[in-house]
């Protein structure tokens, strides 16, 4: 026990100390973030752009679809370019073309020192800054303000309907009138310009570093890798390789315990459900549709990559365009996987404590509903503000916000902050009893109802960004959202839970799994708090979000190294005792999770972390191949692993067919592996190769999303769709065949106030 409580407090001062820091980077983040200026002119004096317009701007590409539509600072989706990459080529082709003019020859005849001259004459014109702190303006040469108008003349005719850009309209998956306006298309020409003014532009008092740290690749305008991401990549490397070997060694030195012993019998075969575990059933039935969905719009997005404006041949996108397929796509996938979570959380709240509080029932079922409102709500309202351009009021509040992850209106946000405290408390005041009564497995219960209240408090973080609010700063929270509820607080509860199970079942020694899940959150926190930076790398932060997140991006892929010989420890006890069968593919859910986690998070995740990796990578199909991986293999898996052992004890039996069980869990996983491996992965290495030689404009062109091979990379990912989808349609029919005939006895409902079963369930967990 004094060696628990040495560990809770090394877990709140990590926990305290990180936060700290990542609070700290974020005010130099804030202060030191690229200036919006007042205006941009020309050296004649004409205004090109005003700063309200680079506002207003930025406030039309989220409405119209944002990081949905293409990318900015390497952010968003994949078949439209990057805008700040494609900005900054197009301006550098369009000034270097006129200041060729002044030789009086075609630029093949140009000699080999004129060229030079040319060259250089673009690169100090492009990165010079010329930003007057004291009157908010940018000048610019009438050369470039020459060039700045043409490119705009380019974005105008495509985001509005002219003829001339129709094709590469369609090769990006947009709809013609994407804005309609033309008052907001010169604003989002201003707010581009800008976006690709910072990625180019020196920082005050530098040379040859820009503002995002020299991102994107563009030889062009001097673009090229930072000596300090070359520096802190091979840190980040030594630092990873050393951590892996100690704690290797740490844990082939250490004195293990002996294995638990499982019962003779399913200590769980007498469980008992009560009213608001039962009423848990509609969550996970929830869950498959919610996953269906998001199969549904993922085979239609992957589509548009081929056929933008279509999908074989019919024109779906007048109805669902890319950008809100690829919306609901990422948003329902955060939706089903957390909805597992939450509601597993619900279930083994009165198991763990053998009490059922009054009228939780009710407070289950609001809680339900409220999320279905949500969830139908926030995906309409998307829907229509897209389909029929509301505007960018429209879009903040209630519409599509434009960014990844966290699409939904900030209406919806608040929404789903108040429904997430209040699961907070139907959960704490299920577990209160298991919390205050000492127990072995008090810490374990302890730390799903922390974690559970880290869910629920630091989704506030999607309050933290306004609709004004600087591109840097809403990416800084963006990401805490992102990274840090969904994959820090939510993996600790569901670790915690997953412990819990394995006790309950007699796999892992309660005072073992108490040690070893304060001890695992340590180490993931330590790296995982601070390696939030990886992703801030180039959104116009300070070089020291560089350094602090390349070395802690690694340290959070160390943890993972034992987690492939954990799966397979798992799956040995659960070899163990006959009764185990019952639970064979809940616990090859958790080993899948495992494997997973060493490949999908910690191998692709960290062949992406590194800054010299992310300088070339970042915005490519590396990123989704990665993505897939950790987000469904872990994530997904694990909130399927949890749902199965809810509905086992909420359903008799012999209720469950596990035959399709077997298949769908072989479909998902050899599905997942064929999507990732076939065509994501290949795809990525091949936008690779383009960005490292050529430069990031080019390896999110049209000329290279659109070649024979990415498209035949496209058409790769068929076979392994089909599987995957065939997984989840198996786990569907699965859960119908739940619902044939009645539950027996044994599953009926016990008194609100528990009874003689519900009062064994609670000495049980007592002596465990």
């Amino acid at each position: 026990m004094r060696n628990n409580n040495s560990l809770w407090r090394w877990l709140a001062f990590i926990f305290v100390l990180s936060f700290g820091a990542l609070g700290y980077l974020g005010v130099q983040i804030y202060l030191t973030a690229p200036p919006i200026p007042a205006s941009v002119t020309s050296s004649s004096g004409d205004v090109i752009f005003t700063g309200e317009q680079i506002r207003r701007g930025q406030q039309v590409w989220l409405s119209s679809g944002g990081q949905q539509l293409g990318s900015v600072w390497g952010h968003g989706s994949y078949v439209a370019p990057d805008w700040s990459a494609d900005w900054l080529h197009r301006e550098a082709v369009a000034l270097k073309a006129r200041h060729a003019q002044a030789y009086r020859k075609a630029p093949s005849a140009l000699s080999a020192a004129e060229r030079g001259a040319l060259d250089a004459t673009v690169v100090d014109e492009m990165r010079h800054n010329r930003y007057d702190s004291t009157s908010g303006a940018i000048t610019v040469s009438a050369e470039r303000a020459l060039a700045i108008r043409e490119v705009a003349a380019h974005y105008d005719a495509l985001f509005g309907r002219d003829a001339s850009a129709a094709t590469l309209r369609e090769q990006y998956a947009m709809t013609p009138d994407t804005v309609p306006e033309r008052a907001d298309r010169e604003a989002l020409t201003a707010f581009f310009f800008w976006s690709a003014w910072a990625a180019a532009t020196d920082r005050p008092g530098e040379t040859g570093l820009s503002y995002t740290s020299n991102w994107p690749h563009e030889p062009m305008v001097g673009n090229t890798m930072t000596g300090s991401a070359a520096i802190w990549s091979m840190v980040s490397i030594v630092l990873l390789v050393a951590a892996i070997a100690a704690m290797l060694w740490l844990h082939g030195s250490r004195k293990h315990e002996a294995e638990a012993q499982p019962p003779r019998a399913d200590p769980l075969i007498g469980a008992v459900a009560t009213p608001s575990m039962k009423a848990t059933r509609k969550y996970f039935f929830a869950v498959i549709g919610l996953m269906l969905l998001q199969i549904a719009m993922g085979a239609i997005t992957a589509h548009y990559a081929v056929e933008g404006q279509s999908f074989f041949g019919l024109p779906l996108a007048d109805l669902l365009p890319y950008v809100v397929s690829r919306t609901v796509h990422t948003q329902v996938g955060i939706f089903w996987i957390a909805t597992a979570w939450l509601a597993t959380g619900l279930y083994i709240a009165p198991l763990l404590s053998g009490r059922e509080p009054r009228l939780q029932k009710l407070g289950v079922d609001v809680l339900f509903w409220a999320l279905i409102a949500i969830v139908v709500g926030s995906t309409l309202t998307g829907w229509l503000g897209t389909l029929q351009h509301r505007g960018v009021d429209f879009s903040f509040w209630l519409g599509n916000q434009g960014l990844e992850y966290t699409s939904m209106g900030r209406v919806w946000q608040l929404l789903l902050f108040v429904g997430l405290l209040f699961w907070v408390f139907l959960l704490g005041r299920a577990l209160w009893p298991a919390l205050t009564t000492p127990s072995a497995s008090r810490g374990l219960v302890a730390m799903v109802f922390l974690s559970a209240t880290c869910i629920g408090g630091f989704y506030s973080a999607s309050l933290a960004w306004g609709q004004h609010s600087h591109y840097s700063m809403i990416e800084y929270w963006r990401w805490w959202l992102v990274h840090l509820w969904v994959e820090g607080f939510f993996e600790v509860f569901a670790t915690a839970v997953v412990a819990l199970i394995f006790t309950r079942l007699g796999l892992v020694r309660t005072e073992s799994a108490n040690r070893a899940i304060i001890a695992e959150t340590i180490v993931f926190l330590f790296g995982g708090i601070l390696g939030t930076l990886h992703h801030l790398y180039f959104t116009g932060t300070p070089t020291s979000v560089i350094a602090v997140g390349a070395v802690f991006s690694a340290l959070e892929v160390v943890p993972l190294t034992l987690i492939g010989l954990q799966a397979l420890q798992t799956y040995r006890r659960s070899q163990a005792m006959p009764w185990l069968a019952a639970y064979k593919w809940i616990v090859m859910c958790f080993v899948a999770v495992g494997f997973w986690n060493t490949i999908g998070a910690g191998v692709l995740g960290f062949a992406i972390n590194p800054p010299a990796s992310l300088y070339y990578v970042q915005g490519l199909n590396m990123t989704p191949a990665h993505g897939h991986a950790a987000l469904f293999g872990v994530y997904g898996m694990l909130g399927i692993g949890l749902m199965l052992f809810c509905l086992r004890g909420l359903y008799a039996r012999p209720l469950h067919a596990d035959g399709l069980l077997k298949a769908a869990f072989w479909s998902l996983n050899i599905g997942l592996a064929m999507m990732v491996f076939l065509s994501l992965l290949p795809a990525g290495i091949y936008q690779a190769w383009a960005s490292v030689t050529e430069g990031l404009w080019y390896a999110r062109s049209a000329e290279i999303v659109h070649s024979r091979v990415m498209e035949a990379l496209v058409w790769m990912r068929v076979p392994g769709d089909i599987v995957f989808a065939a997984g989840a349609v198996f786990l569907a029919g699965y859960a119908l065949r739940l619902l044939r005939r009645p539950a027996p006895q044994s599953t009926r409902q016990a008194s609100p106030k528990g009874g003689a079963a519900l009062a064994a369930q609670a000495h049980r967990a007592r002596e465990l």
